[in-house]
């Protein structure tokens, strides 16, 4: 009864002020819990993603080929970085030494700087395959797409190696710190525009671009709806295989209109309902390839906005960011790996159909 009187007395004795430490302690084991599953997640995503595009013969095109190298990316992301900032939110200090910090920031901005011209490239690859279908079919290779991974990644560690010549400094910040430095205002410019700036500029001029091309055939094909039906017809399809081409790798309407086309010989009112009718199948086409392209923007300006523009406001010095605001907005931006694998798989039938056979083998083993 002594020991127990001892014990209600000190808790009685305790300070209001110690009192709050157990709800921020229980905060963040709730935190730490969801960003482990954000983290699982992420890798899982991915790396299902690479794996339909490895283990499926059809997904072997070196559009997807670009799409598989985002996912490993983003893979890289989830497994090299992702876990250790939630030990370093978890425990509020650096304990892993310098050379590993050195290691870590290194790999943080080579990865998530290859992520987002993963981005860009994959803008370009799409425009390139609409605006010049034939002359860049000829061109359009895993070659191809292999020099363009090796760019992006040489243009990402070019972004992300500068710092090392002037960051290591032992001691100098002590053993508890782990952050990125702003005190070289040229390479925030630098980086800040290379990682995204820029980026983000040639995404968005490449976007509407591809956007207005699809709209321009779309005008083509309802103002020649009056010339002669084998005319119009053709039309029809050129604009049904764009409909198709730019967001898709394939589509099996597309090879039953063409057998509709090859079989049948319809009389003019017949071709005519049929135009119509494609005519409906291309606008509501237009509708979901604008939604698509609004959600890929959307998710990736949201994601990392708000980090670069507090990176570069706080390299000029225009404001400070807490460790909270910098934590939350860094992983504002590592949840766009999450999104990217969804955006770019989850609107294409054949992905959704190795998807499947994936899951099929999963339950059987």
């Amino acid at each position: 009864s002594e020991v127990l009187e001892g014990q209600m007395n000190v808790l009685w004795n305790t300070p209001a002020s110690a009192l709050p430490a157990v709800l921020v302690t229980d905060r963040m084991v709730v935190l730490v819990v969801l960003l482990g599953l954000l983290t699982l997640l992420t890798a899982l995503v991915n790396g299902a993603v690479i794996t339909a595009i490895c283990t499926t013969k059809k997904l072997h095109l070196p559009a997807n080929y670009l799409i598989c190298s985002l996912a490993f990316t983003d893979f890289l992301v989830s497994i090299l970085v992702m876990p250790v900032s939630i030990l370093y939110i978890a425990t509020e200090t650096w304990s892993l030494g310098q050379v590993v910090c050195e290691a870590w920031l290194s790999v943080d901005m080579t990865c998530c700087t290859c992520s987002i011209l993963h981005l860009c490239v994959i803008a370009l690859d799409r425009y390139w395959a609409i605006t010049k279908a034939i002359e860049y079919a000829r061109k359009r290779s895993a070659r191809r797409a292999a020099v363009m991974v090796g760019i992006i990644w040489v243009i990402s560690v070019f972004i992300s190696i500068p710092p090392l010549f002037w960051r290591y400094r032992p001691g100098s910040h002590g053993p508890k710190q782990c952050i990125i430095q702003h005190n070289h205002v040229g390479y925030t410019i630098y980086s800040t525009f290379g990682a995204f700036y820029i980026p983000m500029t040639l995404i968005l001029i490449l976007y509407y671009r591809i956007y207005n091309a699809a709209k321009t055939l779309y005008q083509k094909r309802v103002s020649s709806r009056h010339l002669s039906s084998q005319n119009s017809l053709n039309h029809c399809r050129v604009a049904h295989t764009f409909c198709v081409s730019d967001l898709s790798t394939s589509d099996p309407t597309l090879e039953f209109d063409r057998l509709n086309v090859t079989i049948r010989i319809p009389s003019f009112e017949t071709e005519m309902e049929a135009a119509d009718e494609r005519h409906q199948i291309c606008t509501s086409r237009e509708r979901k390839a604008a939604r698509i392209l609004g959600l890929i923007l959307g998710a990736f300006i949201l994601c990392w906005m708000p980090f670069f523009l507090k990176e570069l406001l706080v390299g000029l010095q225009v404001i400070t960011a807490t460790p909270h605001v910098s934590d939350f907005l860094t992983w504002l931006g590592y949840f766009n790996s999450l999104i990217n694998p969804l955006l770019y798989t989850s609107f294409n039938e054949d992905f959704k159909l190795a998807f499947k056979k994936l899951l099929r083998r999963k339950e059987h083993a």
